[in-house]
Order: structure tokens, then C-alpha cells, then sequence
């Protein structure tokens, strides 16, 4: 069967009021004492599989949960033990899942790269779980007289190593999964209790804190953008197209977002949950007409978000790998602590806000939603892409050819004053340079988006040539636009500590050097044909 549901974290400031109400009268209290299994080199955990063995109250349930969305929905198996036989086992320290019980069940297909008899001889108990469980059911009549049924779940307890019980890594989560009944109700609760108590969305399984528990880590690695996982057809259509597209941006967002909101200061996480919200405000721009269940609300909220995490993560980058290299070079040190601390908005109370949290659930449910129900449902989205991906190019040559004109005006006015810092402009958002490197963005994220249905097979080298062109010509100016944003750093950090002043001539050089790349990125890019 597959399950779904969606899992937060509790904030410290809140739990109290959400105890009352999992702690009511008809709640009940179930001890959870699970025994966790992989491969001693995690070979199930890198399949995406979770394997367990718990006593549920008095019962003892194998478990094994595979596949699903990647989001809020897994395959999920269960099988009753025999309790005297697993009693045995634990007597013995014999207690090992039965493998043989998956044979001719839909779980099959998530086993079907391993052998499954020599799994069964390679298979350890990496750590175990002591979780106290609340669970309450949250009902709604439906007009046809059916229920809406949805089991919450409040966990608190802890992950102890299999190995050594002195390693231990605590649990405190919340869960909301359907029962039976209607998808929405499920997303409607839990936007209510999200809204109520601060919950914060978690993609983090308990198998998975398990992991790093064995590891010796405290989150997850960054996930990068996998257009591999972008699952969509030649015939897919419009609703269905960008339901997809959005599904492969939180494949990347979700996980670094859960990252961060469990304490990550990562610069990496960071990076990749901006480059992922990036990546859905294009998308929801250039296909906003390709379904008529978009919210134009989510684009305000996903644009302030981005805006918050760039704030700190220019400072982080800055002072954990910039600094490094120019005192490598022979700088000073410039300290950046204090202007890191002043940041009012740090990453995880820009990603624990309200708004953005109702805003992701509302995203899932989206591309959880049917899309054959949708008016457009009868337009293919291969037919609307070519007019989308012509309109983005044509803005960025237009804008190139713009960004030509204002540098050669600057070019002659230098000639008659040599004062006029050329690189003053290119952080302003006005200028052309930012402006086409906002486009070339979004020019390359709607063609990875759109090449699985467009790219013809006899054009494959093509389509990778132009691409790889785009590609080189964005991350010119972005660096141009990055090395100008180190530079008015320094520059203003100057003002109280002069060691900063090596740092902004430094970076004034590198803007210097920076145009004649840029020019010949962009030149290329410009002459290359393109793929549709």
C-alpha cells in the first residue's frame, strides 16, 4: 500500500500548546521500540529503502517502506510477527527481518536490484528507535456520508546507535497521514495546525536520522538539481507538465529546507534551497498559463524568501571561503563575525515564517493534485514550450545587444574621465548587465525544463552544445555580478576596518579582468542556433 503523509517539526516555543492537544481524551499512548536494518555500507538507505522490525504496544511489525513521490508519499508494507518466535530471537540477539515475505507484493519492485538471499546474510541492525507515541484521529463527515480520516502522531523519544548506546540522537516530530478520504483534507489540517503551532515541514525519516546517527553526521549533505528525477512524457500535458516541473523543484528545495530548520548552517544547504526556489519562480512565471491552479500569491512569498537567503548567504560565503583565499594571497584578516550576528533574519526564521511553510504545503498538494480534471488538459505542453522558450530568448538578446550600447557609452565617457568605476553599475538591479543575467537564468532553467520533450534524438549534440553555451555565458555574469558584490562588501566594511581595503582592490582587479570573458561568452552564445 502507499502511504502519505507529511511530517514537521515541533519549535521548543510551541510545544506545549500542541501536547494539549495531542493529549486528549482519545488519544492513546504506544510505546515504539524498532530495530533498524541495513547493509553495514547502507546499501538500502542509498536505494531509498527503509527496513525495521518494532513492537507496536504488544504486537511486533516488520516494516519496509520504498519509492513514492520523493515528498509525501511511500510504498509501505507490514507484516504481524509471530510473537513468541521474535521473543525467541531477541533472547538469542537473533532478531533478523524475514525477506521471503515480499515475494509476489507491489514492495517487490523496490528489492528487484538487490538478491535478496545474499542481502538477507549482509543485513545488521545499525541502530534502534525509543519513541513514546501519541496518536489522535482527526475525522470530517463527507456530503456522500463518507469519512475524512486523517492519524496524527506526536513521536518523542530518541535514535540510539546499534553498537554503542552512549551515541543517541533525540526525536521530536509531528505527523499528519491519511487514513481514507479526500487528499485536501489532509493538506487543510495541516495548514490549520501548521498556521496554530509554527510546525515547520521535515522530509527527514527516521531512517535517515538513523543514517547520520551511524555516520557521525548532523544533516543530510546539500541536494543538488537532478533533471534525471523530472518525470514527464512526449505526451504530457499542459497541467500535467508544470505539475511535474514544480515536483523536480522540491525535490531539491525540500530536503535543504529541512536541513535548515533542524539547525544546518550550511552555506551549502543554503545555496541549493535559493537555487531550488530560483529554479520555481521561473517555472511558475514562464508557465504560469499551463494550469489555472496556480496561487500567484506563492510567487511574492518564494521572491522574499530568496531575497532573505541571499542576504546571509553572501556574508556565510564571504566569511568561510572568501576570506580564506585573500589571506592565502597575503591579506589581512578582516573579521566577519559581527556582521553576520547583526543579521536580523537568519536562515531558519526566514524558512520557519508562516507564509512559506503554508506556502510549500500548498505547492505539494499542488503537484499531488489531478491534473486531468484541468480545463487545458487537452493542449500538450510540447506545443506551448517553442512560443515560451522564443519569447525568454528573444528578451535576453535584446537585452545583450542593450548591455552592448550602455558599455560602449561608459567606454567613452572613461576616455574623458578615467574616475568612473565602470562596476558601480553592474550590481544595480536597473542596469542591463543584471537584467540579462536574470534572464539567461531563467532562459536556462525553462530549457532544462522543457528538453525532454522538445530535444529531438538526431539533435541530442545540439541541443547539449547550445546549452552548454548558455550555460557558460550565465555563470560568466553571475560571477561578474558576484565579484561586484564582494567588492561593495569590502568596500563599506573599509569604512571601520582598513585590513577590508586589500580586499576591495583585490576585487576591483577582478572586475577589470572580468568583461573581455564575458564578451566572449556572450558572443558565442548569441551565434549558436537553437534547439527548438
Amino acid at each position: 500500500m502507499q502511504e502519505i503523509e507529511l511530517k514537521f517539526l515541533v519549535p521548543e516555543s510551541r510545544l506545549k500548546g500542541l501536547m494539549r492537544q495531542t493529549h486528549v481524551k482519545s488519544s492513546q499512548v504506544t510505546q515504539l521500540a524498532a530495530h533498524y536494518y541495513d547493509t553495514s555500507d547502507q546499501q538500502l538507505a542509498q536505494a531509498g529503502i527503509g527496513l525495521r522490525i518494532r513492537k507496536e504496544g504488544d504486537t511486533w511489525v516488520q516494516t519496509i517502506k520504498a519509492g513514492g513521490d520523493g515528498i509525501a508519499a511511500r510504498l509501505e508494507h507490514n507484516a504481524v510477527l509471530d510473537n513468541k518466535q521474535v521473543q525467541a530471537m531477541l533472547d538469542n540477539n537473533e532478531l533478523m527481518p524475514d525477506l521471503t515475505i515480499y515475494e509476489d507484493t507491489p514492495i517487490a519492485a523496490a528489492l528487484a536490484d538487490f538478491k535478496l538471499k545474499k542481502l538477507a546474510k549482509n543485513l545488521t541492525r545499525l541502530y534502534v528507535t525509543d519513541v513514546e507515541r501519541t496518536t489522535r484521529l482527526l475525522t470530517e463527515s463527507n456530503e456522500d456520508e463518507t469519512d475524512n480520516c486523517i492519524e496524527m502522531a506526536y513521536d518523542q523519544g530518541e535514535i540510539i546507535h546499534g553498537t554503542d548506546d552512549s551515541l543517541r540522537k533525540a526525536i521530536q516530530e509531528i505527523e499528519f497521514e491519511l487514513a481514507s478520504g479526500d487528499l485536501d483534507f489532509l493538506f487543510t489540517t495541516a495548514k490549520t495546525w501548521c498556521k496554530r503551532y509554527k510546525l515547520c515541514l521535515s522530509t527527514v525519516t527516521k531512517a535517515e536520522n538513523g543514517g547520520l546517527l551511524i555516520n557521525g553526521q548532523k544533516h543530510s549533505p546539500a541536494v543538488n538539481a537532478n533533471l534525471s528525477q523530472l518525470q514527464i512524457d512526449k505526451d504530457s500535458s499542459a497541467p500535467a507538465f508544470i505539475r511535474a516541473v514544480v515536483h523536480n523543484c522540491l525535490l531539491q528545495i525540500l530536503p535543504n529546507s529541512s536541513a535548515i530548520v533542524a539547525g544546518s548552517i550550511d552555506d551549502e544547504h543554503i545555496l541549493q534551497l535559493r537555487i531550488g526556489i530560483d529554479r520555481l519562480r521561473t517555472a511558475l512565471k514562464a508557465f504560469t498559463d499551463f494550469s489555472d491552479e496556480i496561487n500567484p500569491e506563492w510567487l511574492p512569498i518564494l521572491k522574499q524568501t530568496a531575497n532573505l537567503l541571499s542576504d546571509y548567504y553572501q556574508l556565510a560565503y564571504i566569511n568561510t571561503q572568501i576570506e580564506p583565499e585573500l589571506q592565502a594571497c597575503g591579506a589581512p584578516a578582516v573579521d566577519w563575525t559581527t556582521d553576520i550576528e547583526n543579521i536580523k533574519i537568519t536562515p531558519i526564521n526566514t524558512l520557519q515564517a508562516n507564509d512559506f511553510q503554508i506556502t510549500l504545503l500548498e505547492l505539494i498538494a499542488f503537484t499531488m493534485s489531478d491534473s486531468s480534471i484541468e480545463p487545458q488538459t487537452d493542449q500538450l505542453a510540447r506545443d506551448k514550450l517553442t512560443k515560451v522558450l522564443s519569447k525568454q530568448y528573444k528578451k535576453c538578446l535584446k537585452t545583450d545587444k542593450k548591455a552592448d550600447e550602455v558599455s560602449g557609452e561608459v567606454s567613452n565617457t572613461e576616455l574623458v574621465n578615467d574616475d568612473i568605476n565602470v562596476s558601480t553599475d553592474v550590481a544595480d538591479n536597473d542596469q542591463p548587465e543584471s537584467e540579462l543575467l536574470n534572464q539567461l537564468r531563467d532562459l536556462r532553467y525553462i530549457s532544462e525544463f522543457s528538453t525532454p520533450l522538445l530535444s529531438k534524438k538526431k539533435a541530442k549534440k545540439k541541443t547539449k552544445r547550445w546549452l552548454k553555451r548558455l550555460i557558460k555565458a550565465q555563470k560568466a555574469l553571475e560571477q561578474l555580478n558576484d565579484d561586484n558584490q564582494y567588492q561593495q562588501f569590502y568596500e563599506l566594511k573599509s569604512t571601520t576596518d582598513a585590513n577590508a581595503l586589500y580586499g576591495a582592490g583585490w576585487f576591483t582587479a577582478m572586475l577589470t579582468d572580468d568583461q573581455s570573458h564575458i564578451d566572449a561568452r556572450l558572443a558565442k552564445f548569441a551565434d549558436s542556433s537553437t534547439f527548438w
